[in-house]
């Protein structure tokens, strides 16, 4: 369970009635986000209030006339996506620099600029929004925002959300140091291997990932992988 003072309000009113919990704010952030967060542990008070600060509870009779269930993880899931969390600034700030970091994350490891074809480093990926004043919303879905970001960004920046094709020759010796980690980066399209030994194949990443992907199997193999983007 979260702490009372840890928690904020998550209120929804429909129908003349209102409906407040006390919720974890990180946890309401991932239920806004689409996550598939169970609220039972996240809840600072087991209860559903009409107005939580005076402590004034909504009776099971009318949970159920209103959510057609007394189970209070799935009321409480419906009140935070339907309604509006109530945040202290100390806590929207917390929220916002989360939020903020996983947007320029999810950009940086997705695009790239398509005159070079490199990645764009997430530093300069978190400057231009600096530069683009671009208001982070800590309850909206990152991926709406980083659409809204790069529209934001392309006076600024050359850049496109993109996949690219690497092609890999590796001695078949680091093969099982490897493939894990190149499975988790992308998507093999193609191997074989060769009759001296060496794997061979084709992957498929997100543009930003190229840095990641070259660094990794250079550490893996030893200098000794060889990588060639497919144009």
């Amino acid at each position: 369970m979260v702490k009372v003072e840890d928690a904020v309000i998550a209120r929804w009113e429909t129908g003349g009635s209102r409906f407040e919990v006390l919720v974890d704010p990180e946890a309401a952030q991932a239920v806004k986000d689409g996550k598939d967060i169970d609220l039972t542990d996240k809840l600072a008070l087991d209860q559903v209030f009409k107005d939580a600060k005076k402590g004034d509870q909504v009776s099971d009779e009318h949970l159920e006339k209103t959510f057609h269930t007394r189970d209070l993880a799935t009321i409480a899931k419906q009140i935070v996506l339907k309604g509006e969390v109530q945040v202290t600034t100390e806590q929207r700030h917390q929220l916002q620099a989360v939020k903020h970091r996983q947007i320029v994350q999810t950009i940086a490891r997705n695009a790239m600029n398509p005159q070079t074809g490199a990645p764009h480093p997430a530093a300069r990926i978190d400057a231009a929004m600096t530069e683009a004043k671009y208001h982070v919303d800590p309850f909206r879905p990152v991926d709406v925002q980083v659409q809204e970001v790069l529209a934001k960004l392309r006076p600024l920046l050359p850049i496109r959300l993109d996949v690219v094709k690497v092609r890999i020759r590796l001695p078949g010796q680091h093969y099982p140091r490897v493939i894990g980690e190149l499975k988790g980066l992308g998507r093999i399209l193609e191997e074989q291997w060769l009759a001296d030994g060496t794997w061979s194949g084709m992957v498929e990443i997100p543009a930003g990932v190229q840095t990641e992907l070259y660094e990794m199997l250079n550490a893996r193999s030893k200098g000794a992988a060889e990588t060639a983007l497919v144009k």
